[in-house]
């Protein structure tokens, strides 16, 4: 078995992963999965139900502290899109942790996610500065950008998309989309 760090926080990654991996899990199939005795994992949260809360509670804070690490309100719009995709990716189990346990957050989502309004404020200024393309909202931009990381996170995890390209992934699909880079179609 794993030795659990004094902090515990390491186990809280794989925890999240193992999770979305294995939605009705037991605690003891958790310990198992991640490598700690079932014991070690009762110390750390003895509920499932405050594994799930305090996952979210984590997670929420990571993503909102990635975002500030990311600094997308400074330098170049497209050298900021770059820091936000790796920022998301370096925590990708936080992402999809969220992503399939977000309608368990006690307070409505929107409460939670202070994110949004940088994050379509990032793409606003994108707008203003003739990178983005204005015939979409700053929102819908956002959820275009977070659709697309999710799908390709979640498409890795189930072994569909190779984890090395994943950043660059993100960023041609969110930016070109699938069209061919000739623009002719088959027509």
């Amino acid at each position: 078995m794993t030795t659990v760090p004094h902090d515990n926080t390491a186990i809280l990654p794989p925890l999240a992963l193992a999770l979305v991996n294995h939605p009705r899990a037991t605690l003891q199939e958790l310990a198992k999965a991640i490598g700690i005795s079932k014991a070690t994992l009762y110390r750390f949260c003895p509920t499932r139900d405050l594994l799930i809360k305090r996952l979210l509670e984590q997670s929420l804070r990571t993503l909102d502290e990635a975002l500030d690490e990311a600094r997308i309100e400074e330098g170049p719009v497209l050298a900021a899109l770059k820091r936000l995709n790796a920022k998301h990716l370096e925590h990708r189990e936080f992402t999809l942790f969220l992503t399939y346990y977000w309608n368990e957050v006690e307070k409505p989502m929107e409460e939670n996610a202070i994110w949004e309004p940088k994050v379509d404020a990032f793409f606003l200024r994108g707008q203003q500065e003739g990178v983005f393309r204005i015939d979409f909202s700053a929102a819908t931009l956002t959820e275009l950008w977070l659709g697309t990381v999710i799908a390709l996170i979640d498409g890795e995890r189930r072994g569909r998309i190779p984890r090395a390209p994943l950043a660059q992934l993100a960023e041609q699909a969110f930016l070109q989309g699938i069209m061919r880079k000739d623009g002719s179609t088959a027509d």
